[in-house]
């Protein structure tokens, strides 16, 4: 009885010690396997770029700020000329429309009401604003076309030209009032003989001659306007209502004041002409 008893009681605590040792022994697959390193590389990856793009955020501020910046002073800078270049071409053409308007008054070329000859000067008061105002605009633009079509104009750009040619257009004006002819379309053909003499001399240009026609165009057409409104008018009309060499005036001025405009935009910049 012992015996078996012993046996079996061996039998059976041999069975209960082998699961414990089996349930002690350690398994792979309870344990997760992991590289202790990975973490660290991943976070300091992430920082890396972070920081790289705060710096790239950060200059591309920069770099904008400064570009907004420089544009901002340029465009500044630009539009100050613009001013004082507009500023300049209207107190000139001002200044010529009350002097040669004076000439034509006392030569009885044009005709206006007694009550506007009793005013300062004896002259209109709307003459000097309007011919001023005209004359920036067509100084400006005669730059800006000769950017526009990629002819920058180069024959004789100095001043001394430019005073040469104000003077030519003077003596124009002048001789408009006091040569005598037997008819007006002989003035007329002699006027307009020395403006395209003008335009040969000092400009050259196709932009130039171009402006003048639509500068002697448009001002002749806004003349008849004024003449027919009863506004003031010619003696002796003999191109509708107004005098036939007038366009050859407004042709010389707008060539003329397209040489102060040009003048200008080179900032004063004397430079050696081409013959």
């Amino acid at each position: 009885m012992s015996r078996r008893g012993g046996f079996c009681l061996n039998q059976t605590l041999k069975p209960s010690r082998e699961q414990e040792q089996k349930c002690q022994m350690p398994r792979l697959e309870d344990h997760c396997w992991s590289c202790s390193c990975s973490p660290k590389a991943e976070t300091k990856h992430s920082s890396g770029a972070n920081w790289f793009a705060s710096k790239a955020e950060e200059m591309m501020s920069i770099i904008t700020a400064m570009l907004g910046s420089a544009y901002g002073s340029l465009h500044d800078v630009r539009t100050a000329n613009l001013i004082r270049r507009g500023l300049v071409l209207f107190t000139v053409g001002a200044f010529l429309a009350l002097v040669l308007n004076l000439l034509q008054i006392q030569r009885n070329v044009t005709l206006f009401p007694e009550e506007v000859m009793t005013t300062l000067l004896s002259s209109a008061w709307w003459i000097p604003p309007c011919c001023g105002t005209g004359a920036a605009v067509i100084g400006l633009l005669y730059p800006c076309l000769d950017s526009h079509l990629g002819e920058p104009h180069k024959f004789k750009r100095e001043w001394a030209s430019v005073m040469r040619c104000i003077a030519v257009f003077v003596g124009i004006n002048h001789a408009s009032v006091k040569l005598d002819f037997a008819n007006n379309v002989q003035l007329s053909l002699t006027l307009a003989a020395l403006s395209l003499g003008l335009w040969w001399t000092f400009d050259r240009s196709r932009s130039g001659f171009g402006l003048g026609i639509t500068t002697a165009f448009l001002a002749t057409v806004i003349t008849q306007l004024l003449v027919y409104n009863g506004v003031y008018q010619y003696t002796s009309p003999d191109f509708l209502y107004v005098r036939s060499w007038l366009p050859c005036i407004f042709f010389s001025g707008g060539v003329t004041v397209g040489n102060i405009g040009r003048q200008l935009a080179m900032g004063g910049v004397e430079k050696p002409h081409m013959d």
